[in-house]
């Protein structure tokens, strides 16, 4: 099919309107499971076509099988009340784990940092999982995030540490300093890990071992946050200046 040169998205929108119409499918179920695995995410219309055909082919019982583990996950999986995390009751396996020490708590953006860290095994407290960021840019505020059910927690005075596990990006370092001046009044020790986490990286893709350094050389929230006010900025040149430092074609 030829598409027309149009600027910007119109562009990617032909494109993609002659990649479907080029696939053409038989059956109308099969389209229609196409179209829905192809919402997940990594997922394009090739690769869910070939998982809708390797479910054709297996036993029904297999993808009956597949088709009520997601029916299930969906309608019975809970939050935990206390930390937020996911559970398959009110009150998750960690919070209710009498072996676990409840007056130190991680406090982690979601649920997948919790399981990066509980893979590290060096971890033996709770968790408080804030739902994300503090994020203005993207819409989210204080009041989208769980900070205010963290805040009770602390003031009921069982809590001894709260260690911040919160990825070195902007945004988390802005969390980090909300949280630090939230929870400033309560006699409790503040903590951050340790930046064997490169600055701007995400917490769930760093390996076993560098998360369980962190955890263990954690350091006041005080000095990491000095620290980062006192970090010298690389310069910004001039295009006077890059213009002189461009080699010659």
């Amino acid at each position: 099919m030829y598409v027309p040169i149009l600027p910007g998205s119109a562009v990617e929108a032909a494109r993609a309107t002659a990649y479907l119409c080029g696939m053409v499918f038989s059956s109308r179920l099969i389209e229609e499971a196409v179209e829905a695995f192809s919402r997940l995410p990594g997922i394009g219309r090739k690769t869910a076509l070939r998982l809708v055909l390797h479910l054709l082919k297996e036993a029904p019982d297999e993808t009956h099988r597949l088709a009520d583990a997601i029916n299930r996950m969906r309608d019975e999986i809970h939050f935990c009340k206390i930390c937020f995390n996911v559970s398959d009751a009110e009150v998750c396996s960690i919070c209710s784990n009498p072996a676990r020490r409840h007056d130190l708590i991680c406090v982690v953006e979601n649920i997948r940092d919790v399981m990066a860290i509980e893979n590290t095994q060096q971890y033996t407290g709770v968790y408080h999982v804030l739902g994300g960021v503090i994020s203005p840019l993207s819409g989210i505020g204080p009041d989208d995030l769980t900070i205010e059910p963290l805040v009770q927690r602390v003031a009921g005075g069982q809590v001894q540490e709260v260690i911040m596990a919160i990825s070195p990006t902007v945004e988390g370092d802005t969390t980090l300093y909300y949280l630090s001046r939230k929870l400033s009044s309560y006699p409790v020790k503040l903590t951050t890990i340790a930046r064997g986490i490169a600055f701007g990286g995400e917490l769930e893709y760093a390996d076993e071992m560098t998360l369980a350094r962190s955890l263990t050389n954690r350091l006041p929230i005080e000095s990491y946050l000095h620290t980062e006010a006192l970090s010298p900025r690389p310069p910004q040149q001039s295009e006077e200046t890059n213009e002189l430092n461009t080699p010659e074609r």
